[in-house]
This record gives structure tokens, sequence and C-alpha cells, in this order.
């Protein structure tokens, strides 16, 4: 479930360039309810992009901004309220992560759902089922459920 930020360089702190990729896997994880399935958790990955300040827009006007966009097979985040939830959260996440200067409204969220099938990881298409099998398995045999 790939997580991109897009941003300028030093829109975020230098903490923040660490932490915000790890930070938003936790929040996605959280708000899915799968904390420790070991299935999930590696399928969240995700990449910091800095690019030039220069190179980034709002409305046609340079502007700095943190864009956060979330990928997701049709299945994760079902909710009107699970999608707000994780909205929510990364919001405060870049937020607490952006250099001094920066206001809540200069971050961006976008969420995409991939069609059933159209989500894979290791050269294997998963549709939703096949998703929620592996998901419910994994939580089955976590030794914490053991």
């Amino acid at each position: 479930m790939p997580i991109a930020v897009i941003a300028p360089t030093g829109a975020l702190t230098p903490t923040g360039e660490r932490e915000i990729i790890p930070q938003l896997s936790d929040a996605l994880i959280d708000v899915s309810g799968l904390t420790g399935n070991t299935f999930f958790t590696p399928m969240v990955a995700g990449a910091l992009h800095l690019l030039d300040p220069q190179h980034v827009y709002a409305g046609g006007t340079n502007r700095s901004l943190v864009l956060i966009e979330l990928k997701l097979p049709d299945i994760g985040l079902d909710s009107v309220a699970a999608r707000t939830a994780f909205i929510e959260r990364a919001t405060d996440i870049a937020y607490k992560l952006m250099a001094p200067g920066h206001d809540r409204d200069d971050i961006r969220i976008n969420i995409i759902n991939a069609p059933d099938g159209g989500w894979g990881m290791g050269g294997r298409a998963y549709t939703g089922e096949r998703l929620v099998e592996a998901i419910t398995q994994a939580a089955v045999t976590s030794p914490t459920n053991a």
C-alpha cells in the first residue's frame, strides 16, 4: 500500500524527512485495525520525494506544500469514516514534521483505490477477497494470538 510524500526541499524538518513515512505507515496500519498483522504490515511501503521548491505549485502559483498520496486496493479504508480518520491523522503527522512557517492548509492528501485484482506484491495480483483471506490468516497464525 504505497504512500508517496512529495514535498519541496525545506518544507519538512530533517526529523520530518526521516519520520514522515514511518509515522504515516503506522497511522495507516492503526486506522486499518491491523497493528501487528504479519501479512498487512509489510504491504505498507512508502517513499519521500523531495523536489526543488520551484517545482511545486498550488493553483498555478509556486507554493511550499506537502502532498501525500495513498494507493490502496479497493477494500482498503472502505468507509468515509476510515478515510476521514486517516486524513486527519496524516495531516497531524505532516504538520508536526513541517518546518516553521507552514500552515495545515499546506498539506494535501489523496487516497486512490485500485480496482479488484489491481493490487499486487511480489509479482502476485490480489483480489479484495484474497487480501482479506491472507490478512485474516496472518491474524489467526500470529504469535500474539496463540
